[in-house]
């Protein structure tokens, strides 16, 4: 979709130039009509995504481009070459799961000439290329081509040979994807990337739609039941809002990024504070018929953001202790501070609201 600039669905000739030009790779005019004339497969003078998608998960220099700045980077003098603690790290990155019977067979299955503490780029590159993380790549590439490429009915579809608890998710999720797929462009299809600046804007306002909703619905549930508002929002509402955050989280996570999935989180958060509280705020008190002011009714105000700046410096000095890195004690511990911090919430409303309960 990159390549395909008038987002017509197809790679004209120019395209495919910019194409080479934009991964800086130097090509001549009799060149390029040759590598042009070898995708159209079909001779139509115009190289459709399902011939470009064949070329392009099949091309190896696709997977080594990704490769090469890795290699480069634990390949700290510059020698071309990387040693086995090297080899570990390296592993770790493309494949967080890695023992070091994995890295003996990976440098076994490495080495061709030379020492054998020392891998250079070519003889991981090959290995690489044959490995099952390239092959697993080329499956997911192929799997993503392929769920881009379906078609409205194909969202819609129910599942087949799957049990009863697939079914119930299929139903209780239908009338949301049914109602999103017929109302905001699936860009990803062919021809539909120039709707993207709607689709945006359409995603935007079925969030704003779907909050509001949730808002109200939970008001209402806790009402119903008799659980406060305060306690609604710190626990429903605030577990609902975050599912987004901790599903980008867990994929750049298992990715081996921890670093990504940590900030994304920090930054949400850093969001949701400097943005999403106060630009309602201000809208409000910038609107001529309202009041210059919005008065916070919720009680100890000041109790909440003590205990929000105790759990930031519980929270550093648990990563900390930790060596600053993401491990399942560390997710324990987190998980401890959140139902501490549940548990003072609710005795707190308790004692403070008499009707509580």
């Amino acid at each position: 979709k990159q390549v395909d600039v008038n987002g017509d669905g197809t790679i004209d000739r120019e395209e495919l130039g910019k194409l080479f030009a934009k991964l800086e790779h130097e090509i001549t005019e009799e060149e390029l009509g040759s590598v042009f004339r070898n995708l159209d497969l079909d001779g139509d003078g115009t190289i459709s995504e399902e011939e470009f998608s064949k070329w392009y998960i099949s091309s190896e220099e696709r997977i080594l481009s990704k490769v090469k700045p890795i290699f480069d980077t634990f390949d700290a003098d510059k020698s071309g070459t990387i040693d086995r603690n090297e080899v570990r790290e390296l592993l770790k990155t493309l494949e967080p799961k890695v023992t070091e019977s994995d890295v003996d067979d990976a440098i076994h299955a490495m080495y061709k000439s030379g020492s054998t503490e020392e891998i250079t780029y070519e003889e991981f590159a090959d290995w690489y290329v044959h490995s099952i993380i390239y092959t697993r790549q080329q499956t997911l590439i192929e799997k993503q081509i392929e769920e881009e490429a379906q078609g409205v009915c194909e969202a819609l579809s129910p599942p087949s040979g799957e049990g009863g608890f697939a079914w119930l998710k299929y139903l209780l999720v239908l009338p949301l994807v049914a109602v999103l797929t017929f109302t905001i462009p699936d860009v990803r299809r062919p021809g539909f990337g120039k709707y993207c600046y709607a689709s945006f804007f359409l995603s935007i306002v079925w969030i704003a739609l779907f909050s509001l909703a949730m808002v109200d619905w939970v008001e209402i549930v806790g009402n119903t039941i008799g659980i406060p508002s305060v306690v609604m929002g710190y626990t429903v509402l605030a577990a609902g809002t975050s599912v987004p955050d901790l599903l980008s989280s867990v994929i750049v996570a298992r990715m081996g990024e921890g670093d990504m999935a940590v900030s994304s989180s920090i930054g949400s958060n850093i969001f949701d504070i400097l943005v999403g509280l106060p630009l309602p705020w201000l809208i409000f008190t910038l609107w001529p018929t309202t009041p210059d002011v919005v008065m916070i009714q919720a009680k100890g105000i000041w109790q909440s953001i003590f205990i929000l700046v105790g759990m930031l410096f519980a929270i550093i000095a648990l990563v900390h202790c930790q060596g600053w890195k993401m491990t399942r004690t560390l997710g324990g511990l987190m998980f401890l501070l959140y139902f501490a911090f549940l548990v003072q919430a609710i005795l707190t409303e308790y004692y403070r609201n008499p009707c509580f309960g």
